[in-house]
């Protein structure tokens, strides 16, 4: 049988879920991080499928004027259950970093989130919902409902090098066109189309903007077959393992800086899905390497497809508000997201901030069969560093 074909992976490099110190790592499981695909099981372009089927195919039309599909508003019972779970889990005294479904009980919004969690990852692929009480909570109590609810979806991976799996998005003045060492979510620029290093993202909204810093979602099965019928020379180069992805110096000893691999991969096994990792940034901060020539310089081909994959992500797009109180989930594997540049309020009003959770969901429980060593690993994904611990700030740091 052809490697690619093969729906087995071979021992990991190492046993994370066995061997992470709990005195670092309160629930036994260490984010695994961001590291190269398994060569063998990228495929050729004459390998994968003319045409993409199924529900995780959408056209904005669809849900434009008809928010009913894709958003959910809590009910009273609803935000009760989830405050009762937040006291109760205060009370207790355990660390944010140490919240889990065993000590977050919600008996009847559980069913729900059954349900949400499936068409999250293999549907739709998005949800919007609203009427979470942040105002009311506070930020201590709203996180702590926030991440309750992340549990019943994925496990918490890490977000970058200080290991913060409560993460903030929030201009904290760092200089966006230093691409290859800033993150643009610490910053007030515009956010090209991209998938960030999970399963699923989280993102809830405590304070708006003045302007702008609204989102753009679209399904990268739609744009797949959008580009297989108008430039499916572009969508073969996204499939050739020729692309480099930084790492922004978050890397632990021993790692190189930059990774080698393609926007574009099928899942292992008979009838894998189109997986799409892709942000641009990451893509073009490595002139560092390229003009030393330690790396390829992006081709005229590898442009080209840069600039067509934007320009058909944004012509397909859903836009979305996130109101205050508002909490949108996303599948990494087959939705890219965007947000427009934003300028916040005056001094002494807050600043534009969302709390960001990245949510990891292994095969075992229903995730797809990535090509890569830790696809069934509960927290893969994400960024680790070294043995950096898991911390959940309630704010941006």
């Amino acid at each position: 049988m052809a490697p690619a074909l093969t729906g087995s992976l071979p021992l990991a490099p190492h046993h994370l879920a066995s061997s992470a110190p709990q005195d670092i790592f309160p629930d036994g499981l260490k984010t695994t991080g961001q590291h190269p695909p398994l060569y063998e099981h990228i495929v050729p372009f004459d390998q994968f499928p003319r045409q993409i089927p199924g529900p995780t195919v959408w056209k904005a039309e669809e849900y434009r004027d008809h928010p009913e599909k894709w958003t959910h508003t809590f009910t009273e019972d609803q935000v009760e259950e989830l405050s009762a779970a937040a006291d109760a889990f205060l009370t207790s005294k355990t660390p944010l970093t140490g919240i889990s479904k065993s000590n977050f009980i919600l008996p009847q919004l559980s069913q729900y989130l059954a349900t949400l969690r499936k068409d999250i990852i293999d549907g739709k692929g998005f949800i919007l919902f609203k009427g979470f009480p942040v105002k009311k909570w506070g930020n201590h109590k709203s996180a702590v409902a926030y991440m309750g609810l992340g549990t019943y979806l994925g496990y918490f991976v890490s977000q970058n090098s200080r290991g913060h799996v409560l993460g903030h998005v929030k201009d904290l003045g760092e200089d966006s066109t230093q691409i290859d060492k800033v993150r643009i979510y610490r910053t007030n620029a515009r956010q090209y189309f991209h998938a960030d290093d999970s399963d699923i993202v989280g993102l809830l909204c405590i304070a708006k903007a003045l302007e702008g810093g609204e989102s753009d979602i679209v399904s990268s099965h739609h744009v797949y077959n959008t580009l297989a019928i108008e430039r499916p020379d572009v969508l073969k180069t996204l499939t050739q393992p020729i692309w480099y992805f930084d790492r922004k110096g978050e890397t632990s000893k021993g790692q190189e800086e930059y990774i080698r691999t393609s926007v574009i991969y099928l899942e292992r096994g008979a009838n894998g899905r189109v997986y799409t990792k892709w942000d641009p940034y990451y893509v073009r901060s490595l002139t560092r390497f390229s003009d030393a020539g330690i790396i390829p310089a992006l081709s005229d081909a590898q442009q080209e497809a840069l600039k067509v994959l934007e320009e058909t992500c944004t012509r397909l797009s859903l836009h979305m508000v996130l109101d205050v109180g508002d909490i949108q989930f996303l599948a990494n594997s087959h939705i890219l997201h965007a947000r427009t540049a934003y300028t916040d309020h005056a001094p002494p009003a807050p600043r534009r901030h969302l709390m960001r959770l990245w949510l990891a969901t292994p095969e075992s429980e229903g995730g797809w069969k990535l090509p890569f060593w830790d696809s069934n690993e509960k927290k893969r994904g994400g960024i680790q560093v070294d043995d950096q611990a898991p911390v959940a700030p309630l704010d941006a740091e």
